[in-house]
């Protein structure tokens, strides 16, 4: 288990935009990501890789909606989603690992698991939904889609548009966490709670029932990292480093940072909600509980990222 890192793939950022979304596309993106960390592999690294899926559960949202629609087919509850966009991005991610190990002379095996995450089914996030899915729309459009669907919640996100958002409860337990850890044990590069996680809440000693929800991914990853002794959560996203006063003239990228530093830019509200914040707080809780460093960075950084030559790294 020595030198057990995480990676956390942005669901956003295997749909580079609205024009190039279709599964090809998406496969495209994977591989580039998957190349990057089979660098990382091969400079002796056991790796774990996490995925999102918002934009993944949006598009299958809206499939059933005009299914629907169009030919009465039944709906698929959103968990169903979850669950089917995990399997569909794990098995791309698996895919493209093996073929990348095969080309670098590699000597690793891949496996996803289909990963529930329990959650409380009292988490306030159920009444005030935060968790986006889906495309980005301008005002305009989701003012249209609101009068389709009056029980649809949309925000504006980070400056990019708007978003339908769906509840994302806190994520309490892994519940295939023994499963993970005895794939890494034998040697494995595993692909877990994908989308967060298949939201689940229990219902007796070892019984559970999925509820409609999106677990952030990166909260889920946190946890497992946790759960798993990772010691290291590497968080990938649209940007080389983490940025202070983002978007401003006065904006500045954030090399090496400790916890404390990190807490006092989340009181002085650098980051976005919904885009970079839960990023953060999920760093936060892993070095505060059991990590030893956080580096967030985007994909094509990331062997760099490993050996200190760039990124945003985030330590005790």
């Amino acid at each position: 288990m020595e030198k057990l890192v995480i990676v956390a793939i942005g669901g956003n950022s295997l749909v580079k935009d609205n024009g190039r979304n279709t599964i090809q596309d998406q496969y495209e993106a994977v591989c580039e990501t998957a190349a990057n960390i089979a660098d990382m592999v091969q400079e002796g690294y056991n790796v774990v890789v996490t995925h999102g899926n918002g934009p993944q559960v949006g598009f299958a949202l809206q499939r059933c909606e005009i299914a629907n629609e169009v030919s009465g087919m039944p709906t698929i509850p959103l968990v169903n989603c979850v669950a089917d966009t995990q399997g569909g991005i794990g098995y791309q991610i698996q895919q493209a690992l093996t073929n990348e190990f095969a080309k670098k002379g590699i000597n690793k095996k891949v496996a996803s698991v289909i990963t529930q995450v329990e959650v409380s089914k009292d988490d306030p996030n159920f009444e005030n939904p935060t968790k986006p899915v889906g495309s980005f729309f301008t005002l305009e459009q989701a003012e249209e889609m609101r009068k389709e669907h009056p029980d649809w919640v949309f925000i504006e996100d980070s400056g990019r548009g708007y978003r339908r958002v769906v509840p994302s409860p806190k994520p309490i337990d892994i519940v295939e966490k023994d499963a993970i850890k005895s794939l890494i044990e034998a040697g494995y590069v595993v692909v877990a709670v994908g989308g967060g996680g298949i939201p689940v809440v229990k219902t007796g000693e070892n019984t559970y029932d999925g509820i409609d929800a999106v677990i952030d991914k990166d909260f889920a990853t946190s946890l497992l990292a946790e759960q798993i002794d990772a010691q290291t959560l590497i968080i990938t996203t649209g940007v080389p480093q983490v940025c202070i006063n983002f978007g401003k003239p006065n904006q500045k990228a954030l090399e090496r940072i400790t916890v404390e530093e990190t807490k006092q830019y989340v009181r002085e509200e650098h980051f976005a909600k919904g885009s970079m914040l839960p990023k953060i707080e999920a760093s936060l809780i892993f070095l505060e509980k059991s990590g030893s460093s956080v580096i967030i960075t985007n994909p094509e950084s990331l062997k760099d990222a490993i050996t200190n030559k760039a990124g945003t790294h985030i330590v005790k």
